[in-house]
């Protein structure tokens, strides 16, 4: 059982950055993929951005330039920096995981409020 801690979430102006972060209990190398997702009330648990095995990235049209999914492997650790927040960026951001077996894991999810 992979165990995902989220953190770094919180409240930044329109045009500000946060950066999250992904604790992972196993080797994300382990991992087929990992990533990140985000849901609002209502609406589906929809990617953001994730990273392969083998370090390739994709990311949803609506970050591209403005968030990067980045990992250290050493630290078992996944993060997403993101800049140039808008407030449709608002929503509990949650990170994952898919094992070579092809199970799904999930954080808790950390809530990012966009707002002045």
């Amino acid at each position: 059982q992979v165990q995902l801690v989220e953190s770094g979430g919180g409240l930044v102006q329109p045009g500000g950055s946060l950066r999250l972060s992904c604790a992972a209990s196993e080797n994300i190398l382990s991992m087929n993929t990992m990533g990140w997702y985000r849901q609002t009330p209502g609406k589906t648990r929809d990617v953001v951005a994730v990273v392969t095995s083998g370090g390739s990235t994709n990311y949803v049209d609506s970050v591209k330039g403005r968030f990067t999914i980045s990992r250290d492997s050493a630290k078992n650790m996944v993060y997403l920096q993101m800049n140039s927040l808008k407030a449709e960026d608002t929503a509990v951001y949650y990170c994952y995981a898919r094992s070579r077996t092809f199970r799904n894991y999930w954080g808790q999810g950390t809530q990012v409020t966009v707002s002045s």
